[in-house]
């Protein structure tokens, strides 16, 4: 077995993330330092992640969070500052989430222990609807939804074309739905500032059909069969 996919089904992170494990140094095949992304798991090998021994999970879990503003999407913090995983107090499965929220930013977070699951799910190829309610500064005019409808420059890439609806005033505020197909850093924020706009609230409403449905912030509960499919389901 590939040494990403054997650190993945051990539930350290996603394919892609135990990749940059890999190229930092933290794993080792029977205490020696392997950085070859090609590497090979024989069934004798002892692999160890920052230093202690890992096998592959014997119960896949998925978590459904809807995450309050104020907390990292990662498992852990060299500053201490509060993770999504603190939230979790009565999870007894060692869990990761799947691609990122903003520290800002709130909403729907998957975390899981299955690493083939959390790289189908952040995968571009997969082209996966994520929906998320915006809250910007100004108005939007025609011009404004073009440009964030039709694919923008972000860090050199150009992206998919986007979907807005739903745009609406309530008092002073100027809200509508952005539904995009990637996960790039900060994505909906960099394309706002193109705009020269600027984001007042960011929450994820969904993934593929996978809702929040009647989650209060900082709760969360284990998905079903169900509602795993409907990941893959992108709304029309």
């Amino acid at each position: 077995m590939r040494i990403n996919k054997y650190l993945a089904d051990c539930g350290i992170g996603s394919r892609r993330k135990v990749e940059e494990y890999i190229l930092q140094g933290k794993v080792k095949i029977n205490d020696c330092v392997v950085n070859n992304l090609s590497t090979q798991i024989n069934e004798n090998d002892v692999v160890k992640f920052n230093n202690k021994i890992v096998v592959p999970v014997a119960k896949k879990v998925y978590i459904l969070l809807n995450k309050p503003k104020g907390y990292l999407t990662t498992v852990s913090d060299i500053y201490n500052r509060k993770t999504v995983l603190d939230l979790l107090k009565d999870v007894p499965f060692r869990v990761y989430p799947v691609g990122r929220l903003d520290y800002d930013t709130e909403g729907l977070l998957i975390l899981t222990n299955d690493g083939d699951f959390a790289n189908k799910v952040i995968h571009p190829r997969n082209n996966i609807c994520k929906t998320y309610e915006v809250e910007v500064k100004y108005p939007l005019n025609n011009e404004n939804i073009l440009k964030l409808t039709s694919g923008m420059i972000i860090d050199g890439y150009k992206t998919t074309p986007a979907k807005l609806n739903n745009y609406r005033k309530i008092k002073n505020k100027y809200i509508f739905n952005l539904s995009i197909f990637e996960g790039r850093n900060r994505q909906i924020r960099k394309m706002v500032e193109q705009i020269n706009n600027e984001v007042v609230n960011l929450k994820r409403l969904s993934i593929g059909n996978l809702t929040l449905g009647k989650l209060k912030r900082g709760e969360y509960r284990y998905l079903t069969t169900n509602e795993l499919k409907n990941i893959f389901t992108n709304k029309s």
